[in-house]
């Protein structure tokens, strides 16, 4: 580690292959939590570059328990967090507006980190079991189209530097790993970043893997489709722009997306949504970020095509006999 820190103090970066042996050590335990501790330090002092995003990608894809759906044509839908925005959960719904529509949702997440309730919080409050069970998963995935990965059950190798972070009390890079460490590498998977530098390192980091991959920032600060404001996104074809009107949708103000104050409320958004009562810039934006997942797994459909059949799936209730389903497993 001391070679590796004179390296990079003296303002070098890491390649790759570097960059993933570097943090397969870390992995493994060959390292003290001072020595992690420096690594991270360096990250926090300057940014990290997209050739070392990939290879620590690698690395923990590597070292966490892998699930194999290589034979379903999988999608993930999954936000880094960290834009302070406190909204209700749009990904985890939109992840059930995808399954109710007939895709194969395999959905990697945790507990909050910049709302109230982050993905894994909504599961549990539902009563639904955390496991890394194949069996169990590909249960749920064949019967219900979604199995959700609750992502401390999958990734062991960070319980040495879970200790390091909760000292530091500052973000790492490790805060925005997360979204692109499935361990099932879905075949698809959109995932929503804080900012548009997030956006650029994924892009590296993604470009030469087999996925097909959307990631998208809302221009106002948000990690996904706000319809608050236009959004990009970047693909293996491009970078694109889209405002609210191209998925069919007038804009709305974030105050209308708000989570709550509390896992209860943001669990009474959740179902009021899947039920059907909830507000048009609620529904609208599940299905605003749905429809881009259908895009992303049918690229040559028009965006109002795809909007047009999320909606059917959130609208006939498909999604929300998933959810049943699922939670009573």
């Amino acid at each position: 580690m001391k070679d590796i820190l004179d390296y990079l103090f003296e303002g070098k970066s890491l390649s790759k292959a570097q960059a993933q042996d570097v943090l397969t050590r870390v992995g493994e335990g060959q390292f003290s939590e001072s020595e992690i501790a420096a690594l991270l330090t360096v990250y926090r002092m300057r940014k990290i570059k997209g050739e070392e995003m990939a290879g620590f990608r690698q690395a923990l894809l590597n070292l966490c328990l892998p699930v194999d759906f290589s034979e379903f044509n999988t999608i993930d839908v999954v936000g880094t967090g960290g834009d302070g925005k406190n909204t209700f959960n749009i990904s985890t719904l939109s992840c059930f507006v995808l399954a109710g529509a007939g895709y194969k949702v395999t959905k990697h997440g945790n507990y909050g980190l910049s709302s109230v309730s982050g993905s894994s919080n909504m599961f549990e409050y539902f009563g639904y079991q955390f496991s890394n069970n194949h069996d169990k998963l590909r249960r749920e995935l064949d019967e219900a189209g979604i199995t959700f990965f609750h992502a401390p059950l999958f990734h062991p190798a960070m319980k040495y530097v879970g200790p390091v972070r909760k000292a530091l009390k500052v973000r790492t890079i490790f805060n925005i790993m997360g979204p692109i460490i499935n361990p099932s590498s879905p075949k698809n998977q959109l995932v929503g970043v804080s900012d548009l530098e997030i956006m650029d390192l994924y892009d590296q980091a993604m470009r030469d893997s087999d996925q097909n991959y959307r990631i998208v920032h809302s221009l106002d600060g948000y990690d996904e489709v706000s319809l608050t404001a236009s959004a990009r996104y970047a693909s293996k074809s491009g970078v694109y722009d889209l405002a609210p009107e191209d998925f069919g949708f007038p804009s709305y103000h974030p105050d209308e997306l708000s989570g709550g104050e509390s896992v209860d409320d943001a669990a009474k958004i959740f179902v009021r949504i899947l039920e059907g009562d909830g507000t048009a810039a609620q529904k609208h934006v599940v299905v605003a970020n749905a429809a881009l997942g259908i895009q992303c797994l049918k690229p040559e459909e028009s965006l109002l095509n795809c909007v047009a059949e999320a909606m059917e799936a959130l609208e006939s209730k498909k999604a929300l006999a998933v959810f049943k389903k699922l939670m009573q497993r």
